[in-house]
């Protein structure tokens, strides 16, 4: 009877793992909401409702620790922040509250308790954070700090307790101490690091094992390694590497879309048909493998990690989705989703034991498709 009950129990334990579910949201800037997808064992997609967001664009999203909520910014006024619950069954949204913003973000973090929204506006030269209550709303900014110009991304290290804020349009990262009881952010000694002039800090991702920062420089397509002290929270560069091919024709890229010039003064307007435009970069979650995307050229970059010393080495380029804006990875490290600004599809891959990307579907979504984030219930 015993081995009955045993041999059940390992049956349903087997096609409750084969059923995890696993969603997909894509935010599609021009048409204002956010596209449900679920992902399946083989990496296919089925496309599922839409829902909206109540303002357009909506672009960065950001989902909560424990995996009940999706926020999602709205980038015009009134600047909002939309809270979402999550089905865990079927993936469904719905809109639970609606969070004012200090400015238009293009980065937006829920951060590892759930109560606090961190957002970088790349616009307004500031960051700021939003209390999120037990209900999993929004609240009014509590704490609204000035940095400097081109605020791009924020992100807090694995400990919770440092926050790092790459600036665009002073070439600097931006290093705070976090305190997550509280919700405040303070200058960490030294404030800022340098990185190399004309690169333009854009994304910036931490090792699972905390050691390692990287950062990607959207106007150079590099990717810098940055070592983190566990007990200062302070980054320093220890390696760089570019994500382009080395027979790349690109040239290096200038800031866009926000007053970037020397002085506040906006630079004169350009060609930037073969400029750099880096966008996203992930790791997989067995920390081997480092993809980074870029505009101009539709195309992401694969790189191998060395776990040890953070270094990262070009392996190859693949084709992608017009003008790619995000991607993500999911969960089992096995496929990555990758939206394009100018595509009306998305496209999944296959991502191969030597880091390799393989196209196994492109699948219909809305028009400015920017953002994914993926949501595992395993």
């Amino acid at each position: 009877m015993k081995k009955k009950l045993a041999i059940g129990a390992t049956l349903l334990f087997s096609a409750t793992a084969l059923h995890a579910a696993t969603f997909v949201y894509v935010s599609n800037a021009e048409d204002g909401d956010i596209g449900m997808y679920t992902l399946g064992a083989d990496g296919a997609l089925t496309p599922g409702a839409k829902f909206a967001a109540g303002g357009k664009p909506v672009m960065p999203m950001s989902v909560s620790p424990n995996k009940r909520y999706l926020y999602a910014a709205v980038r015009s006024k009134p600047f909002a922040a939309v809270a979402y619950s999550i089905d865990r069954k079927s993936g469904t949204l719905k809109e639970i509250g609606r969070g004012e913003l200090a400015e238009s973000f293009p980065y937006i973090l829920a951060d590892k308790t759930g109560n606090w929204l961190l957002g970088a506006s790349y616009g307004a030269n500031l960051v700021s954070v939003n209390p999120i209550g037990k209900d999993g709303k929004v609240g009014k900014p509590q704490q609204v700090i000035p940095t400097a110009r081109n605020a791009h991304s924020i992100i807090t290290d694995k400990t919770n307790r440092y926050a790092f804020v790459p600036h665009l349009g002073t070439d600097q990262v931006f290093q705070f101490k976090f305190d997550a009881k509280t919700g405040r952010l303070t200058a960490n000694t030294p404030a800022t690091v340098q990185m190399g002039q004309g690169t333009g800090p854009r994304h910036i991702i931490m090792s699972a094992d905390n050691k390692f920062a990287y950062l990607l420089n959207e106007l150079s397509a590099t990717v810098t390694t940055l070592s983190l002290d566990a007990k200062t929270g302070l980054l320093k560069q220890v390696s760089e590497a570019s994500a382009l091919a080395p027979d790349s024709k690109l040239v290096p890229g200038a800031p866009r879309g926000a007053i970037g010039g020397p002085g506040g003064v906006k630079p004169p307007p350009r060609d930037v048909s073969n400029d750099i435009w880096a966008s996203d970069l992930h790791l997989t979650p067995n920390g081997k493998f480092l993809y980074a995307t870029e505009r101009t050229g539709n195309q992401i970059g694969a790189m191998s990690v060395d776990a040890a010393s953070g270094k990262l080495t070009y392996l190859s380029t693949t084709a992608t989705e017009p003008q790619p804006r995000g991607f993500r990875i999911d969960p089992t490290g096995k496929y990555m989703v990758v939206t394009g600004e100018k595509s009306d599809t998305i496209s999944v891959y296959a991502i191969g034991a030597d880091g390799a990307l393989k196209l196994l579907q492109k699948y219909p979504t809305g028009k400015g498709s920017n953002w994914v984030e993926i949501v595992n219930f395993d």
